[in-house]
């Protein structure tokens, strides 16, 4: 890392449905190899890695407060949460990208699709 880069602290959010199925292997993939919505990032961390706690996100205030306390920069919403065909589109992902950014830190749409 150059001496003036900051290290991008990300987390990411899931749905708690899918993660019953999901191990997350193919957003940490994506991220490990800095592919799909990962491309941009220089030196960068994830932190988190979490799920919204079920309909309808109930859980993603109260973690995205513990994230601040340790500098998050920016939360992707996972793929699973904003595909249509293999699992149902998340019918809160407006609710939740808004509580996001409320809190002053940036939203991507996608990990690995």
């Amino acid at each position: 890392m150059k001496k003036d880069e900051k290290t991008t602290k990300i987390a990411i959010v899931r749905c708690d449905i899918v993660s019953e199925t999901c191990p997350g292997m193919a957003c940490f993939k994506a991220f490990n190899k800095r592919k799909v919505h990962f491309s941009d990032y220089g030196e960068a961390e994830i932190i988190g890695f979490f799920t919204c706690g079920g309909c309808p996100g109930r859980r993603v205030f109260r973690l995205v407060d513990s994230l601040l306390k340790h500098g998050v920069d920016v939360v992707h919403l996972s793929s699973c949460m904003l595909m249509e065909g293999g699992y149902p589109k998340c019918p809160h992902i407006d609710e939740i990208r808004q509580m996001i950014l409320k809190k002053g830190v940036k939203v991507v749409d996608g990990t690995h699709h």
